[in-house]
């Protein structure tokens, strides 16, 4: 294939074929100019052609960014839960106020980086705006994949960094104060339960009484409840390793007892009118409780309470300190909560890290005899 470099206006230009358009059947012409002196347009030509003949010029396409996303996510959501098919439509709404109308094949990777810049600047957070680049990035690789781009611009922009947030929690004080303040609550059981498992709101609110074993002290977290639009929406756990067994200790299982009891209690009162959902926390005529309302209470009992402030996951981000704090392997604190890797757990919990790491080099000292330098008394072995 060659092409041929000519004079246009007060510059050069080039003009080449790039071959057969199999969806038109016709030849496919590819024409820049503006270029300052002829040896430029012929390196610009060079390289179009190499890069044809590598298969790497696609067909002109005036598929705009918007058209694009909106075509993908129809395809996409069909493997989605609807939680993250409504979370990926919320983050293409930002893509396309910011490059709906700028050509898919137009797109380069200082756009992207700009475009991101510019939902920062617009007031998004920093972790907002790399999910939006994780969507953009999966949508454009499809693109790549099917021949419509050369290249994903998005996977060479870098998204901005987050912040590091400091996780709200309540001290072990703190939470003995709250559990003691909404004993008589008649969803006493859920509270204690998020805060000796950790579970996720969803979760608490999915678990389902087929899924607790009360002889044997263990639970499985398998459905969730949440919300997609402000509306309750049951499906499966977050991910596959949210999908989990946890042991449950003695106090929480007789606590759960007891709140069994008293639903059965409910469902004598409500007699026809019980809504027999097989819910472990439930309302009074045995629906499911929705998620937006449950938050709800709990921040009106924590006020009430008089403790710190600190949201509904807040608990969840507790119940790891203290048991991180305690001295539990991290590995264990990570399968209880349901993480991808002991990394995530680590890495949300890093203020933890600092007395870890003071309680493994006392546990180390102890175990090594620096002469000159006798052990603490705390340490020294037993006559």
């Amino acid at each position: 294939m060659s092409g041929t470099v000519e004079r246009y206006g007060k510059g050069w230009r080039y003009r080449t074929s790039t071959g057969i358009d199999p969806a038109t059947g016709k030849r496919r012409w590819v024409t820049k100019g503006g270029f300052a002196t002829r040896k430029a347009a012929t390196t610009a030509l060079n390289a179009v052609v190499s890069d044809a003949d590598n298969g790497m010029v696609v067909s002109r396409s005036s598929v705009t960014v918007g058209a694009y996303l909106d075509e993908w996510i129809e395809r996409a959501e069909r493997d989605l839960k609807p939680t993250t098919a409504a979370s990926y439509r919320n983050d293409i709404g930002h893509l396309k106020r910011e490059l709906g109308s700028t050509r898919v094949q137009d797109l380069t990777p200082l756009m992207v980086e700009r475009t991101y810049h510019q939902l920062v600047k617009s007031g998004l957070k920093a972790k907002s705006v790399r999910n939006i680049h994780a969507v953009l990035r999966r949508a454009l690789g499809d693109a790549e994949r099917l021949g419509l781009i050369v290249r994903n611009p998005a996977a060479s922009a870098r998204p901005p960094t987050p912040d590091r947030v400091e996780q709200s929690t309540w001290t072990p004080a703190e939470l003995a104060t709250f559990l003691d303040s909404v004993q008589d609550h008649r969803l006493f059981a859920s509270f204690v339960l998020s805060a000796t498992t950790g579970m996720r709101r969803g979760e608490v609110l999915g678990l389902r009484w087929r899924d607790v074993d009360l002889e044997v002290g263990r639970l499985s977290v398998v459905h969730t409840i949440t919300t997609v639009g402000g509306v309750p929406v049951e499906g499966d756990t977050k991910t596959n390793k949210s999908r989990r067994r946890i042991a449950l200790d003695q106090v929480t299982v007789e606590v759960m007892r007891d709140h069994r009891k008293r639903q059965v209690e409910e469902r004598l009162l409500a007699g026809p009118l019980w809504n027999d959902s097989g819910y472990v926390f439930t309302n009074e005529d045995g629906s499911a409780v929705h998620p937006d309302r449950y938050s709800r209470w709990f921040s009106t009992l924590v006020k009430k309470a008089g403790v710190p402030k600190i949201r509904l996951h807040d608990v969840r981000h507790t119940n790891a300190s203290i048991a991180l704090e305690a001295g539990v392997h991290p590995k264990v604190v990570s399968e209880r909560l349901g993480h991808a890797t002991v990394g995530i757990t680590l890495d949300l919990y890093s203020h933890v890290s600092p007395s870890i790491d003071a309680a493994a080099a006392e546990t180390i000292a102890g175990m090594v005899t620096v002469p000159g330098h006798p052990k603490p008394a705390s340490q020294a072995e037993p006559a």
